[in-house]
């Protein structure tokens, strides 16, 4: 399994406030969207969200996004290792995603950029 990076994941209570300072610290522009209720904005490694309180206590419980060249891949090498794929593959605006729990019980996100087959 190829890992290509890890994003940060920030919850904050007021998305215009924070843009400002992150995109200075990371020297690029937000990229914007919602899901499910939560505003996300994508600053060069952090991944900024701000919503209602009951999507982000879910989110918060993740520790971070890691990119991976296949979420196929990821799944396999993930559940061999003992991993628990707790959901996904599924797709997202960028590509898919799955959530897994560690052995050790930490939780991340793994994405890649490909689009759904089909």
């Amino acid at each position: 399994m190829d890992i290509l990076g890890a994003t940060l994941r920030v919850c904050v209570d007021d998305l215009e406030t924070a843009v400002p300072f992150y995109e200075r610290l990371a020297g690029g522009t937000a990229l914007r969207f919602e899901r499910g209720g939560v505003q996300v904005a994508a600053i060069g490694c952090f991944l900024l969200m701000s919503g209602p309180a009951t999507e982000l206590e879910v989110l918060r419980k993740v520790a971070a996004t890691i990119a991976v060249k296949d979420v196929d891949e990821a799944h396999q090498v993930l559940t061999e290792l003992g991993a628990r794929v707790i959901a996904g593959p599924v797709p997202t605006p960028v590509g898919r995603n799955l959530l897994a729990m560690h052995p050790d019980g930490s939780v991340y996100e793994y994405a890649d950029r490909q689009a759904s087959p089909g």
